[in-house]
């Protein structure tokens, strides 16, 4: 693994992981150029350890490695309760990598070949979203039984705690600040996803099916169901509403 160090201040550290050479190369030269500072890394076990060593606040990690493929990888880190943002790089535009991809703790994904102003813009979209939830400190959101601390950034559902990925955090925040109202799938990438181009509708589906999941399939301390907070409006959008009678 090399790291590049210099007294200018860089835009954030990123962990690029690829092991193809001359993709490596070329993406982590463009992406010093574009003001980051750049560790490498070849297979799955190098970013393991890039990410113990350097601390990147966010990886781009290829799907394909010769060791462990980069689900795996993901895997692993979410299992030690690691966020760090990872932007997946996939060879096939199969929507089933992409959900994979997301499933485990991804955060965006560029199908290869990819041009590499698009790789810099996505990057700044999760950097912008993830740093805008940590340094958020608006306090506390309520809606029936689900609390959202910004400050501790924990999310409570019924008195249980639900584990989260930042992006998953901000999408439930989105949600919860606009309480009763619908928003669409194009309003939910512009606040939630900050792209600067037309965003894949795919990801809010399935950013939204995850967040169900988590959400809204909670059982209480009594064993109980918590009720569905997360609705659909077909053609429409999503809405998060607190249960009629509460």
């Amino acid at each position: 693994m090399d790291r590049t160090q210099d007294s200018q201040k860089r835009e954030a550290h990123l962990l690029v992981v690829d092991d193809e050479p001359n993709i490596r190369d070329l993406l982590a030269s463009s992406l010093r150029f574009a003001g980051f500072e750049v560790s490498t890394a070849a297979d799955g076990n190098g970013a393991l350890r890039g990410v113990d060593e350097g601390e990147p606040d966010l990886i781009v990690l290829d799907v394909m490695l010769p060791d462990m493929d980069g689900f795996t990888v993901a895997r692993r880190l979410r299992e030690r309760d690691i966020i760090t943002p990872i932007l997946f790089l996939t060879a096939r535009d199969d929507m089933s990598d992409k959900v994979q991809g997301l499933t485990v703790g991804g955060d965006d994904y560029v199908t290869k070949p990819f041009g590499l102003e698009e790789v810099v813009a996505r990057i700044r979209a999760i950097l912008r979203r993830t740093r805008a939830v940590s340094e958020d400190d608006d306090g506390t959101l309520r809606v029936a039984d689900l609390v959202l601390d910004e400050d501790a950034h924990e999310v409570h559902r019924a008195g249980i705690e639900v584990d989260l990925s930042p992006t998953e955090f901000k999408l439930l925040r989105y949600l919860m600040l606009n309480q009763g109202r619908v928003v669409s799938k194009a309003q939910i990438l512009d606040h939630v996803w900050e792209y600067d181009w037309n965003g894949d509708a795919a990801i809010v589906e399935s950013y939204i099916s995850y967040l169900r999941r988590k959400v809204d399939q909670v059982e209480t301390a009594d064993g109980e169901q918590v009720t569905p907070l997360i609705q659909t409006r077909r053609g429409v959008g999503y809405m998060l509403r607190e249960p009629k009678g509460e």
